[in-house]
């Protein structure tokens, strides 16, 4: 069994299969087998350049590798994190909106993609797994770490809107979003298209990336129904903890209280 052959077992995303993979490639590149020291070299060499989640995801592929090779006895310990006082790199909702409205003249297809992401708090590792079967249960479900199901929850304006536009396009089954050769679409395309966008109009690349919705999501989702715990849940978090960084307030807006509040 090769190495991509155990990550599929164990259910893992195609994207952090590819991470996980790339990084063997980068460590057998600088050191010629695993032992102790060259491991505590290459964890220097990551934190010196690379940030901390980067560093930290790296050395879970080591470890998974080692695992993988029966040598779970060398493997070496993640870095601690600080823990963030802000959310960062987060799409406003006055954004989205402004996206959304572009699209929808100009691509619809497009149009609706954000608009997922934007009102069901979905991964788009989950998007492009939705299928036009699901539209009349009106949610989604996915299997989660631990092999949990997760309902993942559209409104039904967006049902509605979304079946419209179907019956125009002649589709009644198989996946929501496809590319141009009429397959599921792919993260990476995803991804790549948001970045396409922001430039075509002018919009903060920063923010405009996949998981960016997600967090808006959430942010938005608490401003209007304070329930963590349900909040959790909806986002497929097995801890509470995790969900509570969304309430903090993003840089924009802790820079706007400052405005507001510091006159003296």
């Amino acid at each position: 069994m090769t190495f991509k052959e155990y990550l599929l077992k164990e259910e893992l995303s195609m994207n952090t299969i590819d991470v996980y993979l790339r990084t063997i490639k980068e460590y057998l590149k600088m050191f010629n087998n695993f032992n102790q020291k060259q491991l505590l070299a290459y964890k220097e060499y990551l934190m010196n350049n690379n940030k901390p989640k980067t560093i930290n995801l790296k050395i879970i592929a080591i470890n998974k590798y080692l695992k993988y090779k029966n040598m779970s006895n060398i493997s070496i310990k993640t870095i601690k994190l600080q823990r963030s006082n802000y959310l960062d790199n987060v799409i406003s909702k006055s954004d989205y909106l402004f996206l959304v409205n572009k699209l929808k003249k100009d691509n619809i297809k497009w149009y609706f993609i954000i608009r997922y992401l934007g009102s069901t708090g979905a991964r788009v590792s989950e998007l492009i797994k939705f299928k036009i079967e699901d539209l009349d249960n009106e949610y989604f479900e996915v299997y989660s770490k631990g092999q949990k199901i997760r309902r993942i929850y559209i409104p039904n304006k967006l049902v509605k809107e979304t079946k419209e536009w179907l019956v125009k396009d002649n589709r009644d089954s198989g996946y929501l979003f496809l590319n141009r050769n009429n397959k599921a679409l792919t993260t990476r395309g995803i991804y790549e298209m948001l970045k396409w966008f922001a430039r075509k109009y002018q919009m903060n690349e920063k923010v405009i990336y996949p998981h960016s919705f997600r967090h808006m999501y959430a942010k938005e989702f608490l401003n209007k129904y304070k329930d963590l715990a349900l909040l959790a849940d909806l986002l497929g978090h097995d801890s509470i903890e995790t969900t509570k960084i969304y309430l903090r307030q993003t840089t924009r807006e802790q820079q706007n209280i400052i405005n507001k509040v510091v006159n003296w």
